[in-house]
């Protein structure tokens, strides 16, 4: 190719470069594009406020059943009736279990004849009081006495007339003195006779026990939680035959941490919830305050009394309660809604400007529709409440 040539080739390149950039320009669409700007989020703000609050101390604890006795069978023998089943409810002097009652009977009628034999002896009945001059042998004894000593005196007025020798006179006077000892000896044997009687009839009220004991009985209104024995069953003396339970009311056992001891004391309001009925509120009373805390847990030990007439609380349950401080404390506080809670960390967005800074926080309790602040934030400094959770450090609100 000759020089004309090629310079007329060279200037047909640089024309078609120049027109297909001069088209590009004219079309609009540049050649690199920059990314639009972020659109601002809408927000709604509200400021922290300072406001005095009622804190509660928070804590855990068991529901206890307000009594739980272990029936015990108080005499030996073959169980013959078990008239109540697990749940059964049952009132003081309830019949539980019933035990062979043959024997102590027996005792009984014994018992009873022993003391009627001296009661017949001594002239007495069951409620009449004792008199040991009432009774036969001491009268018989009395009149002996009396005889003899009238003798006596006879005697000795014809010793004086020298009607009777000495001899006799003496004899008369021993025969005085005998009586009168034989008279001290029966009052004397009646008074132990009394006393014979006295035992036999706290043998009497012995062997009627034993017969009542053959019924072992309910010691207080409640329900029964557990029936130990079958008919048929041998208890012995002592042996647990039956559970008892009071659930109306109910105690609630709490744990309160070494810091708010000072807020706890008897009759203060408790109010806690359960698993088994969530939402739901239940409110006792605290009636015992231990004396001192729990050297491994550094904590108090408190029971409250909680009213349970519908019976739907239980023993067993796990409750996590609240109790009331006596002083109310000043709080920074923001609606809930500007808390943004994740993994663990609470953050709000304070506006500054048309961004908002991202700061992290310290939460306490809530109240109502509020949150306390705890750390992190300052009494009205604003803070967005709308949109939280698409805000980021940074960025642009409206």
């Amino acid at each position: 190719m000759n020089r004309p040539s090629l310079a007329l080739t060279a200037l047909t390149l640089i024309g078609t470069s120049l027109l297909a950039t001069a088209c590009s320009s004219a079309s609009g669409t540049p050649a690199s594009v920059a990314p639009p700007p972020p659109a601002a989020i809408a927000i709604e703000a509200a400021a922290a406020s300072q406001q005095s609050i009622t804190r509660f101390i928070r804590a855990t604890g068991s529901l206890l059943a307000e009594e739980q006795a272990d029936v015990a069978a108080e005499v030996a023998g073959r169980v013959e009736s078990t008239p109540v089943e697990r749940g059964t409810p049952v009132s003081k002097g309830s019949t539980l279990i019933r035990v062979s009652n043959a024997d102590a009977d027996a005792q009984s009628k014994e018992a009873e004849a022993n003391a009627a034999q001296i009661e017949a002896r001594l002239g007495l009945s069951a409620t009449s009081a004792f008199d040991a001059t009432v009774v036969p042998e001491v009268q018989h004894a009395k009149a002996s006495y009396a005889l003899a000593e009238n003798e006596f005196n006879r005697i000795k007025s014809l010793l004086e007339q020298r009607v009777v020798s000495q001899s006799e006179y003496d004899q008369r006077r021993t025969q005085m003195e005998a009586a009168r000892q034989l008279y001290e000896a029966a009052r004397n044997g009646a008074a132990q006779q009394y006393q014979a009687l006295q035992a036999a009839r706290a043998r009497v009220s012995q062997a009627h026990k034993a017969l009542a004991d053959t019924t072992v009985r309910a010691p207080f209104n409640g329900l029964v939680a557990e029936r130990l024995v079958s008919v048929g069953d041998y208890v012995t003396k002592g042996m647990k035959v039956a559970v008892v339970v009071r659930v109306n009311p109910l105690r609630v056992r709490l744990t309160i941490p070494e810091q708010f001891i000072h807020a706890v004391s008897i009759g203060v309001p408790v109010a806690f919830t359960v698993d088994a009925y969530p939402g739901r509120e239940f409110v006792g009373t605290v009636r015992y305050v231990s004396p001192a805390l729990e050297t491994n847990q550094r904590a108090l030990t408190i029971e409250a009394v909680v009213p349970n007439a519908a019976g739907d609380l239980k023993p067993g349950l796990f409750a996590t309660a609240r109790i009331e401080e006596r002083e109310r404390t000043a709080a920074v506080l923001v609606p809930s809604t500007a808390v943004h809670s994740s993994a663990g960390t609470h953050r709000v967005y304070v506006l500054s400007g048309d961004h908002v800074e991202e700061r992290l926080v310290t939460v306490g309790q809530s109240v109502d529709s509020l949150v306390e602040v705890v750390s992190g934030l300052k009494v009205g400094e604003r803070v967005a409440t709308k949109n939280v959770a698409q805000l980021t450090d940074g960025a642009k609100v409206s």
